[in-house]
């Protein structure tokens, strides 16, 4: 599923004391089964721009076409939009509120008008999805589970209505790094085996580098910047002045050719590093 967004803006309490531009002129598009990172300092755009991908929010102007379907068009029924772009927030476990755990995950399908034989299998397979039990926690309350448990319940709850373009707001915030690093390879194991599409926004550098093909950078309500990993994170000095790092593996990378060690190139993994060293090393 494609997205397309032409010049969109969208102002904060317009015409009031507070009014505030959240978004200018922005525009990019986003091909089907791609995995797209969004990254920018804390009131950059970032939140208001995934909440316009399906309809939460109402752009002061410009459109976003959704597989040709321009969504700010008062004609289109969002319903039949969030059907197919799920949208998983920050701290999404606050959102939880059944009072069992298949309940929860049961909502979306149940609303999307599915018989009940499949909300079911939904249900089990989401659950499976994202490595729980169903015989284990199906009937627990999802407020007796651990953080990390209660992150992939709530994820499992948007899996379990099938979108082809998930969108995630920061999952791993706030995560211990055993959780940290469990949610991002579901996103991988999402992204692999249903072939769709994922937008990733996160604050971690390392993630995005590692696993975005290509990175939209936010600054002040606008697309600072847009190209491959490679590509962003090679501009160190603009990512500085916008209050961004480099990746971890980058920064590290920098710092060595700082000290005189002549490694040529970019590398953004720790895989890299180490494959960048190993080649200087063998040349000596």
């Amino acid at each position: 599923m494609s997205i397309q967004v032409k010049n969109l803006t969208h102002i904060y309490s317009e015409g009031m004391p507070y009014e505030t531009v959240a978004l200018e002129d922005i525009s990019f598009e986003i091909t089907d089964g791609s995995f797209i990172g969004i990254i920018g300092h804390t009131g950059s755009g970032k939140s208001t721009l995934i909440q316009h991908l399906n309809g939460l929010l109402k752009p002061k102007s410009g459109s976003i076409l959704v597989d040709g379907i321009d969504i700010t068009d008062p004609e289109v029924k969002l319903r039949d939009i969030r059907r197919t772009i799920g949208l998983v927030f920050q701290y999404p476990e606050y959102q939880l509120f059944e009072e069992t755990v298949e309940k929860d995950i049961a909502f979306g399908p149940i609303n999307l008008g599915l018989p009940p034989e499949v909300v079911e299998e939904r249900v089990q397979e989401a659950l499976d999805f994202v490595g729980l039990s169903y015989q284990e926690i199906g009937q627990r309350s999802p407020f007796d589970l651990s953080g990390g448990q209660k992150r992939r319940v709530a994820i499992a709850g948007v899996i379990a209505m099938k979108p082809k373009v998930l969108i995630l707001d920061e999952p791993t915030a706030g995560l211990d790094p055993k959780a940290h690093k469990d949610i991002l390879k579901l996103v991988k194991k999402v992204h692999r085996q249903e072939k769709n599409t994922i937008i990733l926004v996160s604050h971690n550098m390392g993630d995005i580098a590692a696993m975005a093909e290509k990175v939209l950078v936010m600054d002040r309500g606008r697309l600072a910047m847009q190209g491959t990993p490679i590509d962003v994170f090679s501009k160190t000095e603009l990512l500085n002045g916008m209050g961004l790092g480099l990746p971890p593996a980058a920064a590290f990378m920098e710092a060595l050719v700082k000290q005189g060690v002549p490694i040529s190139g970019c590398a953004l993994t720790i895989d890299q590093v180490e494959q960048k060293i190993y080649d200087w090393i063998r040349k000596q």
